[in-house]
């Protein structure tokens, strides 16, 4: 029996509403909130929440030294034209030369990786 449920994942990040923002654009839904705490809700799936984090520091990749701390999955059916897409609203690649994988690596503008997965 699961003791709880998850709620939503939320991102620290230097800017929460220009995150949501990307997100939004990746996702769909809607950005709800002001100031340090802002929500995306995504239609028929778990919301995010992005927090003000003064002194931020974007997770490094790859490192054997630091760790990512978490990273989203996001599935696609076409990952030529999702990475077109991400890229379009400000992600950077960060392992997406291989084109034979079902996955490619980018970076959100504040810098949290995730991957594109058709999968």
């Amino acid at each position: 029996m699961a003791v709880a449920e998850l709620g939503v994942v939320v991102l620290d990040c230097p800017d929460p509403r220009a995150l949501a923002g990307f997100y939004a654009g990746v996702l769909g839904g809607t950005v709800e909130g002001e100031g340090d705490w802002v929500d995306l809700k995504v239609p028929g799936g778990p919301g995010l929440a992005f927090q003000a984090a003064p002194g931020f520091v974007a997770p490094k990749w790859p490192t054997p030294d630091d760790s990512q701390q978490f990273h989203l999955d996001l599935t696609v059916k076409d990952l030529d034209a999702a990475e077109k897409a991400v890229l379009e609203l400000g992600a950077r690649p960060l392992d997406a030369e291989d084109r034979t994988r079902t996955f490619r690596v980018y970076a959100d503008p504040a810098g949290h990786p995730f991957c594109l997965c058709a999968c």
